[in-house]
């Protein structure tokens, strides 16, 4: 299969081809007056308010000063293209910031707008560069970039630790007798975590202790995939607060991010439970008779391998204990902050960097698997690199937006035309059916684009305005968005942590197919109705 960056490589070519195809579009918006606290100004019938002191007029979208002198016109908009009509670099001629002209005194004359040219925008092969400095530290792309390779640093120091492998196989240890109490728990821990902290490459790790584990209790190891990675990303698909997911989304939406929280609590409660039962059920098929499993041969080498181990000793302490409470404090800290102060991307980060910060002074005390001060860096650096693959996607996926001319909706670019295109067609299907389609869309788009965060950067631009032209309310953009991508990672082969926890488990992919395909089905049906009742609660 092509490689994230291989197929974003083309989809950028084939957006700078559409800019020669497909004509710019823009939307006509209506614009208010206000001050600088942002409250709205009285415009009184011949267009006068005030503001500042001063008096202004506003005659159609252009506003004048006192003495007649043209301010700004609001929607007024310089088109430049270069004189060779070469789609590799952009030239763009700007409105700059306003600058009053003052005489020798330094008093004020008259009021302008300084406009001046510049090079350097947004071009077929500058997409990467353009797309990671995009935005700010409150959205995509840099403050995105930033985001995620904190939240990998951090729980980098925190799994370097051991705590969290240590409790699960404490855990284990103490269900001696219950084996079957191992299915929900491990379902619920696992779907817990990727709901809360976009738990999804870690499920590789904890696969290796828990698939040969199961397999040595009876199971088999579908079922230890399904207790470990399969639960994270129901977890991470129907989450309210999934800082990689769900609240990239809502931000890049315009959607408060951790609003709606209720609606997909429960939701994540339903599909956690849906998915408890299926493994239980399944897995007390396969304990009754090992043979019916498709992963029964390939088994064989844990089951010889588990017969040399007499029992599993786990030596969870007080330091774990304490790494494992700190993420706990630092979760109820966030959701905290996010209700209260309404956290975003910036606050988040820091809770997470603390988190990890904590945890690994934890870790040194208690001289955790043998940790020092340095192997907090080690892993703070070891924890971001693994996430920069998932950062530089987030990147290049902003450069295709910004290829096709950008998301403002009052400068002609193509996703305006194609917004419009597509707002007609889907328009005439209904709100409802509108909906489902967003989802299904998402569920068949995350084959090429399996980042969470790359898929939220790239699809929520255009699915946003979408459904406002559509009449879908944001938020549900935003569900058929995450259920979408977030559930179809159980099964697609694009995913790399996917194909890691099968190389773990030493499952071929067709065989996990023919398997998860049935579970598939059962999960898209149960999405398109959360979808479909969500439109009709108003959610």
């Amino acid at each position: 299969m092509p490689d994230t960056y291989v197929i974003i490589f083309f989809i950028v070519l084939l957006a700078a081809l559409i800019t020669y195809i497909i004509p710019l579009g823009y939307f006509e918006m209506n614009y208010k007056i206000v001050d600088e606290a942002g409250e709205a100004i009285a415009v009184d019938a011949e267009g006068g308010f005030a503001a500042g002191g001063e008096t202004f007029k506003l005659d159609g979208n252009v506003v004048y000063d006192s003495e007649g002198t043209e301010i700004v016109s609001i929607d007024k908009a310089v088109e430049y293209q270069d004189e060779n009509g070469n789609f590799l670099f952009k030239g763009v001629k700007e409105f700059g910031d306003y600058v009053p002209e003052v005489d020798e005194n330094g008093e004020k004359i008259t009021k302008g707008i300084k406009v001046f040219e510049k090079w350097g925008g947004t071009g077929f092969l500058n997409y990467v560069f353009e797309g990671m400095v995009s935005g700010s530290k409150w959205g995509s792309a840099v403050g995105v970039v930033a985001f995620i390779l904190i939240i990998g640093g951090s729980f980098g120091i925190v799994l370097k630790t051991g705590a969290v492998e240590e409790g699960i196989l404490s855990l284990i240890s103490k269900t001696k007798g219950y084996e079957i109490a191992i299915i929900p728990i491990m379902f619920f821990l696992f779907s817990l975590g990727g709901a809360v902290f976009g738990m999804g490459e870690e499920a590789i790790a904890f696969a290796m202790i828990l698939v040969p584990l199961v397999v040595a209790l009876g199971y088999d190891a579908i079922t230890g995939i399904m207790i470990t990675y399969v639960a994270t990303q129901i977890g991470f698909a129907t989450s309210w607060m999934n800082p990689f997911s769900v609240a990239i989304a809502q931000g890049v939406a315009g959607v408060p991010v951790g609003s709606g929280a209720g609606f997909r609590i429960f939701m994540w409660v339903f599909f956690t439970l849906i998915g408890t039962v299926f493994t239980w059920i399944y897995a007390t098929r396969i304990k009754k008779d090992p043979s019916k499993s498709l992963s029964y041969e390939s088994d064989q080498y844990f089951r010889d391998d588990m017969k040399e181990v007499e029992d599993v000793r786990t030596q969870f302490g007080l330091g774990h204990s304490l790494v494992l409470l700190t993420v706990l404090l630092g979760v109820v800290w966030i959701l905290y902050g996010v209700w209260k102060y309404e956290y975003y991307l910036p606050e988040i980060a820091t809770v997470f960097f603390t988190m990890g910060l904590v945890a690994g002074i934890i870790g040194v005390i208690f001289k955790l698997r043998g940790m020092t001060v340095n192997s907090i860096a080690e892993a703070f650096r070891g924890g971001a690199a693994d996430l920069v693959g998932a950062a530089m996607v987030v990147g290049m996926a902003k450069g295709i937006i910004l290829v096709l001319g950008g998301s403002d909706p009052t400068s002609g670019t193509v996703l305006n035309t194609i917004l419009y295109a597509m707002g007609n067609t889907i328009g005439g299907l209904g709100s409802t059916i509108s909906a489902w389609i967003m989802y299904v869309f998402q569920s068949v788009f995350n084959f090429f684009v399996v980042s969470g965060s790359g898929q939220a950067a790239l699809t929520m631009p255009l699915m946003a305005p979408l459904a406002d032209l559509v009449g879908v309310s944001r938020q549900v953009a935003v569900l058929a968005f995450q259920l979408g991508d977030g559930l179809t990672n159980i099964i697609v082969p694009t995913s790399a942590s996917l194909m890691g926890v099968l190389g773990v488990a030493r499952l071929d992919w067709m065989k996990w197919a023919k398997f998860q395909i049935k579970f598939q089905g059962v999960l898209f049906v149960i999405a398109s109705i959360f979808v479909l009742g969500a439109m009709m609660i108003g959610f």
